[in-house]
């Protein structure tokens, strides 16, 4: 996996992450749009962990700066 996401990317998907399991954890957002939410945030994650998005690749973007 070659990276692709920029470090904007990444910081911005953690914080997404963060509130998203925030507001679920503390009740606020519950029932199938919690669950559907909970588990977009581990996608957004894990995605920022790994600097790689496997949508970038299918839509052709790269945010990550190439020395």
């Amino acid at each position: 996996m070659k990276k692709n996401m920029g470090g904007l990317d990444r910081i911005i998907r953690i914080v997404v992450a963060v509130v998203i399991g925030t507001l679920y954890f503390t009740g606020v957002i519950q029932g199938t749009l919690g669950y559907v939410l909970l588990g977009l945030s581990v996608i957004f994650a894990l995605t920022s962990f790994v600097s790689f998005c496997p949508l970038y690749s299918i839509v052709g973007l790269n945010t990550c700066k190439v020395k």
